[in-house]
């Protein structure tokens, strides 16, 4: 009877081996893919971080590269854990990934509150950024990033075009005459700021402030979709290890 109950805990273990380590390579590769996401927002996403007024977008995205890169490593730890049966590296390894749940479920409520206060924060403060900040010394990633938007989105101003008299810029004799920046222009040529009628400018396509906020709420969501996603498939990871360690302390005694 002792001999068929530690055949039978034998085999529970392989198989709790076996599952473990499957559930480690997909956690390794949805690793690569959390840092990629954080990446792919850092790198090509993040032109406008400028124009807001908080850094919950980028601290979003940072946590998402810092955690994909512990999920990596933590994915060959788990590996290394499982075959070799130590109970220590088992620890460490469920450490890691309450660690990473962490901080994959801050990310993803990060990401959520903020969708919830872009509106009111581009609506306080994108009008001010633009026009006091354009073309003004020290701000030239404001500028880069004002002119990308308008001819990005075809949009001039943040609410309209309007917006554009109370700029600083525009107000000083640098602006040569413009009554918009030529950024604003359907076809961009110097001082084509000059005239602001609606077959000359973005005059009749609305301001920039709507187009901007559907931009970054959208990769806010895929942001906290991953945040969340990757903390929930975790969950099982924590279990499985659970019970490995429990499986092997029985084994052991």
């Amino acid at each position: 009877m002792g001999e068929f109950n530690e055949k039978k805990t034998t085999c529970g273990t392989v198989c709790l081996k076996y599952l473990l380590f499957t559930y480690n390579c997909c956690f390794w590769l949805a690793g690569l893919a959390v840092m990629a996401v954080g990446i792919w927002t850092l790198a090509l996403k993040s032109d406008y971080i400028s124009l807001l007024a908080s850094g919950t977008y980028l601290a979003t995205a940072y946590i998402l590269v810092v955690a994909g890169t512990v999920v990596m490593v933590t994915g060959v730890l788990g590996c290394c854990a499982t075959f070799k049966e130590r109970r220590n590296l088992l620890r460490l390894y469920f450490i890691l990934l309450l660690l990473i749940f962490l901080l994959e479920i801050i990310a993803g409520i990060l990401a959520y509150a903020y969708y919830q206060q872009l509106n009111t924060e581009l609506k306080e403060n994108l009008k001010d950024t633009m026009t006091k900040r354009y073309h003004q010394p020290g701000h030239e990633a404001v500028t880069s990033a004002v002119d990308q938007l308008q001819q990005e989105f075809h949009c001039c101003g943040s609410n309209n075009s309007q917006d554009w008299r109370d700029s600083e810029w525009i107000r000083s004799q640098e602006a040569g005459g413009r009554v918009v920046p030529d950024s604003c222009c359907k076809t961009v040529v110097a001082l084509c700021g000059q005239r602001d009628h609606a077959s000359n400018i973005y005059k009749v396509e609305g301001g920039c402030i709507t187009k901007l906020e559907t931009f970054i709420q959208e990769h806010l969501r895929v942001i906290g979709a991953v945040g969340i996603g990757i903390a929930c498939v975790q969950v099982f990871g924590m279990i499985f290890t659970c019970c490995l360690y429990r499986s092997l302390k029985l084994e052991h005694y």
